[in-house]
Order: C-alpha cells, then sequence, then structure tokens
C-alpha cells in the first residue's frame, strides 16, 4: 500500500529505527519517495534499501528546516509526525495544505504537539518529550463525499451527504453548480442533484486548494456526457489518463494531448466490459456504467476497494442497480 511509508517518521522519532517494506499504490505516475527521504535525512536519519525493504536509523532526530521541491502531503505528514518528537523545532516550507493534514495536525496538537503555521506553506513545529492519550474524530472523506456528488450528477440524480464538509470540496461543488447542478449546503450536510444534461466545463487539477487529481477521473465521466466540448489539464499525476481508454470503450469521444484531454461529450454511453485501472479510475468507470444504456461490468474492482468501503451497498442504497459478483482477485500478467 502507498500509505506504508507514513509510517517512518513516526517509528524514527519513537524508536530510533524502522525497517518498512518499500510501498505500493495506484500506477498513476512517478510518485518517489525521495521527498520523505530527504526530509528525514535533514532531521538525522540514515537509509538503505535491501531486498524491497526500506532500512532507517537515526541516533535521536533534530529539528531541521526542510524545503520540499513539491507540496507532498505524504512528505509534509511524515516530517511533521517526526518533528513533533525530535529535538528543536522544524520548519517545513513549501508544505502541502489538505485537510487531511490539517486534521493530522489537529490530532498531535491534542495530544500535546506544537504545531504552527497548518494550512499555509510554512510549517513551524516545536519538538515535545511526552505525549498525552486522546480520542479524535476523523474527518469526513472529501473524495468519497466528492464521488457521490458526481454519480449523482452523471445520472441525473440526487444525493444527500450527511456530514460532508462543503469548505473542503469548494472548487469541486463550483464545479458541479457550472455544469448545471444543483447544489445546497446546509448544517448537516451537502444536498446535490441534477435534473438535465451537463454543460462542459474546462478544468485543472492542483494541489489543494486547487480541483483535487483524486477527483478527475470521475468528472471526466461525467463530462463524457456532457453538451459541448470539455478540456481537462492533469498537473499532479502524469499517467491519470490511462483510462481514458476504457471510457471511450463505451462510447465515450476522448483523445489525450500530453497533459490535456480534449472531452467532447456524447448523448449517451454504452455498457461495455471495463477493468478498473486504479482506484479513481475505478470509480470513474462505475459511474460511467451507471450512467450507460445497459449492463456493464466492472473487473479489477479490488482497485477501488482499497479506497472505498462498500461502494456497491452504497449506491445500490441510492437506487442504483448494482451488484459484486463474486470477489476478484487480482489480473494476473507473465509467468
Amino acid at each position: 500500500m502507498r500509505a506504508s511509508i507514513l509510517v517512518l517518521g513516526p517509528l524514527l522519532a519513537r524508536f530510533g529505527e524502522a525497517h518498512v517494506a518499500m510501498p505500493g499504490g495506484c500506477n498513476i505516475g512517478s510518485r518517489k519517495i525521495d521527498l520523505h527521504l530527504r526530509g528525514l535525512e535533514r532531521m538525522g536519519a540514515t537509509f538503505h534499501q535491501e531486498h524491497g525493504v526500506l532500512h532507517a536509523r537515526a541516533e535521536r532526530l533534530h529539528g531541521a528546516v526542510v524545503s520540499l521541491d513539491y507540496p507532498s502531503v505524504g512528505a509534509t505528514e511524515n516530517v511533521m509526525m517526526a518533528g513533533v518528537a525530535a529535538r528543536g523545532t522544524t520548519v517545513i516550507e513549501n508544505a502541502a495544505r489538505e485537510p487531511e493534514l490539517a486534521d493530522l495536525a489537529a490530532f498531535l496538537t491534542a495530544m500535546g504537539a506544537r504545531i504552527d503555521g497548518v494550512g499555509t506553506p510554512t510549517i513551524e513545529i516545536e519538538g515535545v518529550d511526552r505525549f498525552r492519550p486522546v480520542e479524535h474524530r476523523v474527518i469526513p472523506d472529501r473524495i468519497e463525499a466528492g464521488t457521490f456528488a458526481i454519480a449523482a450528477c452523471a445520472t441525473s440524480g440526487e444525493v444527500v451527504l450527511a456530514g460532508a464538509r462543503a469548505d473542503h470540496l469548494d472548487l469541486v461543488l463550483s464545479k458541479l453548480a457550472e455544469v448545471g447542478a444543483e447544489v445546497l449546503i446546509t448544517e448537516a450536510g451537502i444536498a446535490v442533484s441534477m435534473d438535465r444534461r451537463p454543460r462542459a466545463v474546462d478544468l485543472v487539477t492542483l494541489p489543494y486548494p486547487g480541483f483535487p487529481t483524486d477527483l478527475q477521473p470521475q468528472m471526466m465521466a461525467l463530462l463524457a456526457v456532457a453538451e459541448g466540448t470539455s478540456i481537462v489539464t492533469e498537473n499532479v499525476f502524469e499517467s491519470r489518463f490511462m483510462f481514458v481508454d476504457e471510457l471511450n470503450r463505451m462510447g465515450a469521444d476522448i483523445r489525450t494531448e500530453g497533459h490535456h484531454a480534449v472531452i467532447r461529450g456524447v448523448e449517451r454511453l454504452s455498457a461495455a466490459p471495463v477493468r478498473a485501472l486504479d482506484i479513481r479510475a475505478g470509480a470513474a468507470m462505475v459511474i460511467a456504467a451507471l450512467a450507460a444504456d445497459g449492463v456493464s461490468v466492472v473487473e479489477d474492482m479490488y482497485h477501488v476497494d482499497r479506497g472505498y468501503e462498500d461502494l456497491e451497498g452504497k449506491l445500490a442504497a441510492l437506487g442504483a442497480s448494482v451488484r459484486r459478483e463474486r470477489a476478484l482477485e487480482p489480473t494476473r500478467t507473465g509467468a
């Protein structure tokens, strides 16, 4: 799993050593862990890799100025978790600003950590020696909420996202309103409905607070049936468009040119056997299948299961005709 690397900083801070299997995750582009390692090296850690395992040591982590080449969420989290227990002050420059990072900081602060600047490009962390146990409620999953909102729009339906945080989905909700959805924000959550064919819109993915790359495939499925031509620019992962051939198999008219995808909306998609190539692409194929005429089969759903809990059950509760045929094993190639 991609998130396995996130135990590196906490283990080093607490035990002075860590042995972590090299992470996997979705094959959507170059997501090297060099930002994590360089940040922790600045704090006194040393690393070597052997037989697919990353070995790390640190006598005692110390504060440092860590300048990230890119505002990586994972690298910011790793350095933050290491910094709260390091000796001295750690400063993260060009830090990520995602809500999940702010939630982590709130959790650590409740435990006794000293963290300033969360939500800005510069985070300052003062190491402490002791932490206290706390109870913490994790924020709602904004990507899951966005996925269901987009699914409602693609099927001319409606959904109430109970507990969802509109302030975490500002740009997404704005884009859905732009395609023609009715968006109602209340204290209880977000209501999204659509009673017409969506309008074409352009969108550009960027780190938060920009449009999230993790909702780009789902939006592409929606825009595939929009009236007009849309242009999607992907600035985060260079291989995020790998699923386009699967959408085109269902009758979509999408052409990719480098980091851009030109989507000429069609009136209807047609059922077809398709594959989930990664978590978000799989969610996009499910949305496309819901919007298509006929019965579609989405294979390799194990990808989707890594990012969504009981997706088909929640969709069925909303009125979708969807079921899990059987537990599918990962497709294997080669000897």
